[in-house]
């Protein structure tokens, strides 16, 4: 980002540093996902907290659902909370240390240690996914208006590299650890205590640097805070056919995000048991992925505001769509890597776009409380995508890529919807309701 770039894309009174400090919350989360819920912990969960049995994929996906359904129950009322008293930054402060802590805590999971884990996983993945929806309401602002598409592309990017930061820590130590004749359930919990560590150390920037620009609201003191933001929350439930391409676009999201999300869990458990990828093999597959990611988030981001947000997510559909039909018709490694790196690309432009165009039909006062309702929508096709694959997976005694073709419904049905959505008018919704309803 150069000093030229600053008038055009950013908000007024916005540094190149702001920007880079919100952006080094991706860097510093991603960790999380990418070890724990990609690559290491959810194969050694199978593998050997659930003794490989056959309801160990979907025992894992039970389990994220659990956490996901907590989310979506406090989601829409923590960004009322936040928006009302302008706690964004107070409350992403205390989901990330909740985060940091239990996935430290994973560290004194072993071999058939099922239900601490289940308990552990679920705390951790509900703060990460709290933080993931209270950050993200930064986004509108830190950018303008037209290049949503572009700064969100930015932290995405930024945080695939994070990943493949923490990723790499954790395979080099794996190789050292294997080396010496270690089995998975030593070095596996050590990895959890490198990426809860590297995500304290890199937040750190957006803590001392992102700024809460919102301004406290005029509040029911009669009601009381929780009472606030249950209102808050029922008055735009009372008025959301004022914000019917939010709404559509938000469906959309649940049944293409549950295809995306299904991709992220299982990946590392597909590798290894339909393509008989070690574990070396599957943490140099997501390092690449990684790398492919952060290349579609920064490419499409950039095109995004060119080209439009409903043609930008439109492509990526199709790629998903092609590259499940390639994972799922797979026979050897060659056509898994392309399938795999296919996913990379449309992860982090999918991702990114779907970010930029909510924070475009967000009002300018509910941007915390909205954000809350697309982390409601991807968490609960966090639930319907993994959990379905789990059942299928389960039901068909392992058969994995039914699971995978199945998979492929959910984009299909995603693009669907997605033709209906019209920008401009949703757009015209958020401008029209920049004042309490």
């Amino acid at each position: 980002m150069t000093s030229q770039d600053k008038p055009i894309h950013l908000a007024t009174d916005v540094s190149r540093r702001e920007v880079w400090s919100w952006a080094m919350f991706d860097f510093a989360n991603s960790g999380y996902t990418t070890v724990v819920i990609t690559t290491i912990f959810n194969v050694y969960f199978v593998n050997v907290v659930a003794r490989n049995q056959d309801w160990g994929t979907f025992a894992w996906t039970a389990t994220l659902a659990a956490s996901y359904v907590l989310i979506i129950l406090t989601a829409p009322v923590l960004g009322a909370y936040a928006d009302a008293y302008a706690a964004k930054k107070r409350l992403l402060f205390l989901t990330t240390i909740g985060c940091i802590i239990f996935t430290a805590l994973l560290f004194f999971v072993g071999p058939g240690d099922f239900w601490l884990a289940i308990v552990l996983v679920i705390f951790a993945n509900f703060f990460f996914g709290s933080g993931e929806n209270l950050i993200a309401a930064f986004l509108p602002e830190l950018a303008k208006s037209k290049s949503l598409g572009k700064v969100s592309g930015w932290g995405w990017s930024l945080g695939y590299i994070g990943g493949m930061v923490s990723l790499g820590c954790s395979f080099a130590y794996v190789a050292w650890a294997q080396e010496q004749g270690q089995q998975a359930d030593q070095f596996v919990p050590v990895t959890l205590l490198i990426t809860a560590f590297l995500f304290a150390i890199s937040c750190i920037p957006t803590f001392l640097y992102l700024k809460e620009r919102a301004q406290p609201q005029p509040h029911l003191h009669s009601r009381g805070i929780v009472g606030e933001a249950f209102a808050r929350l029922g008055d735009t439930i009372k008025h959301v056919r004022d914000y019917r391409d939010l709404v559509r676009f938000l469906v959309c999201l649940i049944f293409y995000q549950a295809g995306i999300q299904t991709v992220v869990v299982i990946a590392a458990i597909y590798a290894q048991q339909v393509m008989n990828f070690d574990p070396g093999d599957t943490m140099l597959l997501v390092v690449v992925v990684n790398i492919t990611a952060a290349l579609g988030a920064f490419v499409f981001g950039n095109i995004q505001d060119k080209i439009g947000h409903i043609l930008t997510i439109a492509l990526t559909l199709v790629g998903w769509i092609v590259m499940v039909l390639l994972a799922w018709g797979a026979e050897d490694r060659a056509t898994f890597w392309l399938a795999a790196n296919i996913a990379g690309l449309c992860l982090g432009a999918s991702q990114s776009a779907g970010r930029a165009l909510v924070g475009y039909f967000t009002p300018a006062l509910r941007r915390a409380e909205f954000f809350g309702l697309w982390g409601l929508a991807v968490k609960l096709s966090s639930i319907l995508g993994p959990v379905t694959y789990g059942l299928v997976s389960w039901i068909s005694h392992g058969d994995h890529r039914l699971a995978m073709l199945i998979t492929s419904s959910y984009f299909i049905i995603g693009l669907a919807i997605l033709m209906g959505v019209n920008v401009r008018r949703g757009r015209q919704a958020a401008l029209r309701n920049k004042a309490i309803l």
